[in-house]
């Protein structure tokens, strides 16, 4: 599938990082094509555990809206100098490379060099993903299986790959809701 950019396209979810079926309408009678894994997608509406999406090229689907992973719409903000621990630049790089590796697999395959074995067999592992917004950018660190969000001044974690583990050892204090008054809620 080739998706387009729409202007003004503005991403609420991506699609899981296995890709997920989707449907014409919110049931499972009339299956379309799956949506590639982390996608960039639009969440218009919600039927039950039934979600549409729409793409940046405007395609419309029906999906199981509770695997959508979101994107938040409120970035965090910048509260300091660009530390090099969080510059954002080295997870560029490696994104940029590996595009490159995807395409160059690609044009191979194109110009008849590869055939399909060969072509799953040299991007199998090859993990990409990219949100740009105007400043706000979320890539996808496979190195360390996580989501991350930079403004370009710092990087930081937005959702990792692995759930939280709980805290080693007894004695951790439970987690306490706190009000914005900074009392307990």
């Amino acid at each position: 599938m080739t998706y387009a950019s729409a202007p003004g396209f503005r991403p609420t979810h991506v699609v899981p990082p296995h890709g997920m079926p989707a449907w014409e309408t919110p049931g499972p009678d009339r299956p379309t094509v799956a949506l590639d894994p982390l996608l960039p997608v639009r969440l218009v509406e919600r039927r039950g555990d039934w979600g549409q999406v729409v793409c940046s090229n405007g395609w419309s689907a029906w999906v199981d809206g509770r695997l959508l992973v979101a994107v938040p719409q409120d970035p965090p903000g910048s509260d300091g100098p660009l530390a090099r621990t969080a510059d954002p630049r080295p997870l560029l790089a490696r994104a940029e490379q590996a595009l490159a590796r995807y395409r160059a697999a690609v044009e191979e395959l194109a110009g008849g060099g590869l055939d399909g074995e060969s072509f799953r067999t040299r991007t199998r592992g090859l993990r990409i993903g990219l949100v740009v917004d105007g400043e706000s950018v979320w890539l996808y660190d496979a190195d360390r299986g996580r989501w991350v969000y930079t403004d370009g001044t710092r990087l930081s974690t937005y959702a990792p790959d692995e759930p939280p583990r709980a805290a080693a050892g007894p004695g951790h204090p439970p987690t306490r809701v706190v009000t914005p008054e900074g009392g307990p809620g």
